[in-house]
């Protein structure tokens, strides 16, 4: 890496795993698990309650403005408080939030519940992430996609074991699982998140926001490299359940297929840009992603489907880690400004976008919606000189 040779005693690189590292990654883990084990759960959902295709995209929504709702306000809490302690109490909150879904007799009450689901994931979100900053900082190795490959890790172990578990021991049994394995993943990382000072005087622009336009255009990349994701997410199951026959078990694997190949990507992820560079693992990614999404479309059963949304996994992988990077090494711009555009923009896009999906899958299917999203890619294809900022990451 760029200027490894210059460094002294003082400043060289910690070793790949530390205790502050573990904490973060389970973090993410326990979030993408917690993400995976929804997926599998929302045939369910829409069956209990009789929704339609465009009213479940009703109910996505609430989900992604919850989280929307959630995030400035856990981004104002990190700059108070510390992004441990927001990381912490938020991770505590949303431990029994999939239960308090499952125990929902009424369609209120369920929204209510995944509007909570929605809030706490999305601001556990911008609060693990500005922790992994920290350690990032502390370890001078970057760290950012592999602890997204362990959130993806998460969604695979959610999502494989969600479809089992609802058909072995119902949607109760199900629900009481999950919650289990939250807390302990979350008892165990506790005592091993890294501690950072609050910083309630961190420099910000007039109004909050930057003026100058690379942040934003940044943002549309996170955001079209997030929409195809959000949609494997929340439509994935559907898709192979209503329009390719598949059972409940194999439904679930479609996520689960699409986590395993993004989890073992991003664990090469941070290698692989160092030695190919940001923009051309970034031409390559939107390259596979878009194959992988027209095969999981054009699919004449579920096998080919999944198939595809794994190839879609390898992909999507690095893009938005890449995002992120770039923003955070923006020049002339302090980290948490461009950083915080970047994350809301790139998140809108995996948790408003796919209820978009519900309305235009009911006039068109599901299938056509796989087919069409590859077009969001070429335009991160188009954009994928900018991720050249990123790169800056690696002289840190």
């Amino acid at each position: 890496m760029t200027g490894t040779a210059t460094q002294t005693p003082t400043t060289a690189r910690l070793p790949y795993m530390t205790r502050s590292r573990l904490g973060v990654a389970l973090l993410f883990l326990m979030n993408g698990f917690m993400m995976g084990s929804w997926a599998p759960m929302i045939p369910e959902f829409a069956k209990r309650f009789a929704l339609s295709e465009s009213t479940l995209g009703l109910v996505i929504l609430v989900y992604g403005l919850g989280s929307l709702s959630f995030m400035p306000i856990a981004g104002s809490q990190i700059g108070r408080l510390g992004s441990r302690t927001v990381t912490l109490t938020v991770a505590l909150i949303m431990v029994p939030t999939l239960l308090l879904i499952t125990l929902a007799n009424s369609l209120w009450a369920g929204v209510i519940a995944v509007f909570l689901f929605g809030g706490l994931t999305g601001a556990m979100d911008v609060a693990m992430n500005a922790n992994a900053v920290v350690v990032e900082r502390s370890m001078r190795r970057a760290i950012m996609s592999s602890c997204h490959a362990f959130w993806s890790l998460g969604g695979l172990i959610g999502a494989g074991l969600g479809g089992l578990l609802i058909t072995k021991t119902g949607i109760y049994g199900h629900a009481i699982a999950v919650t289990i394995i939250a807390a302990a993943l979350l008892a165990v990382a506790w005592p091993r998140v890294q501690v950072d000072r609050p910083h309630p005087e961190e420099e910000r622009p007039k109004g909050g926001l930057p003026m100058t336009p690379l942040p934003w255009i940044i943002g549309i990349m996170a955001l079209f490299s997030m929409i195809p994701e959000g949609a494997i997410l929340d439509w994935g199951a559907l898709y192979l359940r209503n329009e390719l026959g598949a059972s409940i078990t194999l439904s679930g694997f479609g996520f689960a297929a699409f986590s395993l190949t993004m989890a073992i990507m991003r664990f090469a992820g941070d290698l692989v840009r160092d030695r190919f560079g940001a923009v051309r693992t970034l031409q390559f990614c939107s390259t596979i992603s878009i194959v992988g999404l027209l095969i999981a479309g054009f699919a004449p059963n579920a096998f080919i489907a999944i198939t595809g949304f794994a190839i879609a996994g390898i992909g999507i992988s690095n893009m938005v880690p890449i995002a992120f990077s770039a923003a955070g090494n923006m020049p002339g711009m302090a980290p948490g400004i461009a950083l915080s555009v970047v994350t809301t923009m790139g998140y809108s896009g995996i948790l408003v976008a796919p209820s978009a999906i519900g309305f235009i899958a009911e006039h068109t299917g599901l299938a056509a919606v796989f087919i069409g999203l590859p077009v969001l890619h070429l335009v991160v294809l188009s954009l994928s000189r900018l991720a050249r900022h990123a790169d800056g990451a690696s002289a840190h």
